[in-house]
């Protein structure tokens, strides 16, 4: 079998031959993003010293739309993975989240015993099991602003693509949380949803760098589709938690 026809490297736009490129090291058989492709990138990329964190980092800060289209077309090599970068940020906050000792996600439902018309005792239980096990109800929330951009923006790109920078997006959503930590420590505990009013600006500024066009429909489209992606997580994963503490009890 001949494995030296000639190929076209997508990342760093150099003809090769062979299964990778020898310039940049990414495979030259680079197709559209599928969930396969997606999820296979955990083993290799998630703890991977060469993977450029950095300037990921950067991209997302300064020009989001950008860094998620090079990615959806094929420039993969020179930004860390979405799924890896996701859990990389999770693992981030929780650690800063134990060494601070603040709830951060936690405060999303408030305090059950404020409230006398509910069960407190099993309500707390659910609260603290949801605290506990954020880092996986968080692919909820990944799940459902995919779900969200699929909707609103269905022609433009596959729902595993936009699965692809759902994992961007709430990477940089749990950075933001982490930084909320620090501020409901030691600046102030009454404003306890900055990070997620944050983060609806910037899903809006995302989605505008991202298309490029008809910027105050495509803002319009983003700030409905962030609440609704964002009511839906938190009534999936508070469901969720309530049925895992019923079926313990």
């Amino acid at each position: 079998m001949n494995t030296n026809n000639n190929a076209y490297c997508h990342n760093c736009e150099q003809s090769c031959q062979g299964r990778f490129c020898p310039a940049c090291g990414q495979r030259t058989s680079v197709h559209k993003v599928n969930f396969k492709e997606t999820f296979q990138d955990l083993a290799d990329q998630l703890l991977s010293l060469s993977a450029p964190l950095p300037q990921t980092l950067k991209m997302l800060v300064i020009n989001p739309g950008y860094l998620l289209r090079d990615y959806l077309y094929g420039k993969r090599r020179r930004y860390y993975r979405p799924i890896s970068f996701f859990l990389l940020t999770t693992l981030f906050y929780l650690i800063i989240r134990g060494l601070v000792g603040s709830e951060g996600l936690g405060q999303i439902i408030g305090d059950p015993k404020d409230n006398p018309f509910v069960d407190s005792d099993f309500i707390y239980q659910a609260r603290e099991f949801m605290i506990e096990n954020i880092n996986s109800l968080l692919f909820i929330f990944v799940a459902v602003l995919a779900l969200a951009m699929k909707l609103f923006y269905r022609r433009y790109y596959s729902l595993a693509e936009y699965f692809a920078v759902s994992f961007y997006l709430i990477g940089f959503y749990m950075l933001l949380v982490t930084l909320n930590l620090f501020y409901i420590r030691y600046v102030n505990q009454n404003i306890q949803y900055l990070s997620t009013l944050v983060m609806n600006v910037y899903f809006v500024y995302a989605m505008v760098s991202f298309f490029g066009h008809r910027k105050w429909l495509t803002a319009i489209k983003a700030f409905i589709a962030y609440i609704l992606a964002y009511v839906f997580y938190i009534l999936l994963a508070s469901i969720l938690s309530y049925i895992i503490i019923a079926l313990k009890q």
